[in-house]
């Protein structure tokens, strides 16, 4: 394997919509770059990404995949991601490691629904974008059509590199040698004009001899304002490929050598040292002198293989057995292998520079997201967290072997260790294990990781809803906790007042004690007592959230008051507050989009209604589908998928996310009061 430098590294994550051909791409930029012999196809089930047995089984992307080429001395890491909406968390977990996201739509399709996430996602993540318009000879395509919807969509900077030929069966390169050639639409000569004036804007000087001395710039001279526009987002470079065909497939790998940004030229990681508000920026360089520091963006547990972490190198050089540290441990980790992942093969790397991702075997320890480090001058770096949609579909799930309890525990445990939208939770009042995912077809497979991976076999039903509390009124609660038991006894008194906090806002503690009435060490007890009481609930047993709790006086003794007293103390005197509160239970509310045939729109807006739900817009989609977005409980969509499907024939799709919690309607605020209650006298 030839060396390279950081300068020779190209990060690139292929994203968008499932079925708009980044597996194959990726296949096709391996195969046409010499790293595969073969150039493998889904159907055919032999890609280099889609590896997994599931996978193949779905014929779909489940989760993101590294491979890496050699292309004129340089070195590119393709990071393969699926695009059902139901992955996205694992698309975005990726983001972070790539310098530049590689959109890919399909020529057929349009635009459609994961581009615009995508593109936003990197927008935001300040990612250099490029669009990727893939199966460019398929029939029925109107690729000018395409390109104005693209400009629409997300902005006049986006403008292509090159062009489809006339015959739509090859691509002219309209940047490096713009000589010219039959098109599809447009011209070379105008579309080479319109990248140099978008790139020159951010280059005073250059701009001054493009316009003022008419010279034609040469492709060395835009290199560095070039970079600029992506990383400013001032330019969107827009290729032409046909992955099956190999139309563009060179021109593409063409860009991503001698375009694209290597480590030192994309947007620096946003670094930060500390917690939260105490939190500060640090800055990293691709140095390879300097301490270690890396990023595990990913982690896979093989049964036979033992845990992989996916690592990217941001400053300083990692070589096999170097020690290193995870976050604020004191231990340092030997880091025996490093390897470079194609797919699923593995090869040992000599050293990992920066911007380098390898892959780390049989670290037990590493977690994703953690930052490694080889001095403790690096304690307390983390990255900028990364953002990820709510999983909201949840399936409670009970062993059929009562003594897989344990199993259960540890390969949920596994699974959840690799997936940002996997969240396993017990729910102490239902006495249940809820695994909470992205929607059915999520939760579907990790069910069958569970059986196939881990052997492990489960029965599900329909989990809890994840009501709440809260109060609507402020008043104040009292409580005096008096015990005497023959030795020392227990006194704590505690004042506090509660009041409602807007939606979101959580939970509130203040401290406004004078005069030491309440000494400093026992308040911490008295906020242990409320939290306490805000885990049980008062009405139904629902957590509380919302509340804004200030202790403003008291009384101690000083002999017999002890924590223990004041936690009692504060405990009570909360729930006396609440009482008084007029206490309300809150549900969550999602958002919802539905995609339909045209003609299914009026069946679906009026079964939303039955649900509660509040339709806010409805909008055409691509071909005859309409989207309908509103807003609707989540407990109304416990048996939504099958009715979706009824009414459709099986065509229509949903997504929802979290949007905020409501109050629910009176009568099921009694009835889950009574619930309770009955479960309480049980």
């Amino acid at each position: 394997m030839p060396a390279y430098t950081t300068h020779d590294i190209r990060n690139i994550a292929l994203v968008g919509q499932s079925g708009a051909g980044k597996t194959t791409l990726a296949e096709a930029l391996l195969y046409r770059a010499g790293a595969i012999g073969n150039q493998g196809s889904i159907e055919n089930g032999d890609t280099t990404c889609d590896f997994d047995p599931q996978e193949k089984k779905y014929q779909h992307s489940l989760d993101s995949a590294l491979a890496w080429l050699e292309r004129d001395g340089k070195h590119i890491n393709l990071l393969d991601t699926p695009g059902l909406s139901d992955f996205f968390g694992r698309a975005f977990s990726i983001f972070q490691a790539a310098e530049t996201t590689a959109v890919v739509i399909n020529a057929e399709a349009g635009i459609e629904p994961a581009a615009l996430t995508m593109m936003e996602h990197a927008q935001k993540d300040e990612r250099c974008r490029l669009i990727i318009v893939n199966k460019i000879d398929s029939p029925d395509t109107n690729l000018a059509g395409l390109v104005e919807q693209i400009r629409e969509a997300f902005g006049n900077q986006c403008l292509p590199l090159n062009l489809p030929n006339a015959a739509g069966d090859g691509v002219i390169d309209c940047f490096f040698t713009p000589e010219g050639g039959d098109t599809l639409f447009s011209s070379v000569a105008e579309a080479h004009t319109n990248i140099i004036d978008q790139v020159v804007e951010v280059d005073e000087k250059l701009m001054e001899i493009y316009l003022e001395q008419g010279e034609e710039l040469e492709p060395e001279q835009l290199h560095d304002p070039f970079e600029q526009a992506l990383r400013e987002g001032h330019l969107v470079p827009i290729c032409f490929t046909s992955a099956r065909s190999g139309a563009g497939i060179d021109q593409l790998l063409e860009v991503m050598v001698k375009l694209m940004p290597d480590p030192t030229e994309g947007n620096p990681p946003h670094v930060l040292k500390g917690e939260g508000d105490a939190a500060v920026p640090v800055d990293v360089t691709a140095d390879p002198g300097k301490h270690a520091i890396a990023h595990v963006f990913k982690i896979s547990n093989d049964p036979f293989r033992g845990r992989l972490a996916l690592t990217r190198v941001y400053q300083g050089t990692i070589k096999p057995n170097s020690q290193l540290f995870i976050g604020e441990e004191r231990k340092p980790l030997k880091m025996a292998h490093l390897l470079q992942l194609r797919g699923k093969e593995q090869v040992d790397m000599p050293q990992a520079v920066p911007g380098d991702i390898c892959a780390l075997a049989r670290v037990e320890e590493v977690f994703r997201d953690a930052v490694l480090h080889d001095s403790h001058e690096e304690d307390h770096l983390h990255l900028q967290p990364e953002s990820y949609p709510m999983p909201l579909f949840g399936l409670a799930l009970i062993p059929k072997n009562r003594s897989d309890d344990q199993k259960l525990s540890d390969a949920l445990r596994k699974l959840e260790s690799e997936d940002p939208c996997l969240r396993v939770e017990h729910d102490n009042q239902a006495n249940e294990t809820v695994i909470r995912g992205m929607g059915d077809l999520h939760l579907r497979i990790i069910l069958e990781q569970l059986e196939q991976r881990y052997n492990v076999h489960v029965d599900t039903r329909p989990p809890s809803i994840p009501y709440r509390e809260t109060i609507s009124a402020a008043t104040e609660g009292h409580h005096r906790h008096k015990k005497q038991t023959g030795g020392a006894g227990q006194f704590g008194e505690v004042f506090l007042r509660v009041a409602p906090l807007a939606r979101g806002e959580g939970f509130q503690f203040v401290d406004e004690v004078k005069g030491g009435v309440i000494p400093g060490q026992f308040i911490p007890a008295v906020e242990k007592g409320v939290l306490q009481a805000i885990e049980d609930g008062f009405i139904a047993g629902y957590p509380v959230q919302d509340i804004r709790v200030t202790v403003y006086d008291g009384k101690f003794h000083p002999v017999d008051s002890k924590e223990i007293a004041f936690v009692t103390a504060g405990k009570k005197a909360f729930q006396a507050a609440l009482e008084k509160a007029r206490p309300l239970i809150l549900e969550p509310i999602v958002s919802i989009q539905v995609t339909v045939q045209g003609n299914a729109m009026g069946d679906i807006t009026a079964d939303l209604s039955t649900r509660r739900g509040r339709v806010s817009s409805t909008d055409a989609g691509a071909g005859n589908h309409m989207l309908i977005s509103g807003l609707v409980p989540l407990s109304e969509l416990e048996d939504y998928s099958s009715k979706l499907k009824s009414i459709t024939a099986g065509e229509g799709s949903y997504e929802i996310s979290f949007s905020h919690y409501d109050p629910v309607p009176g009568n099921v605020q009694q009835e889950l009061a009574k619930r309770h209650q009955r479960k309480e006298e049980e």
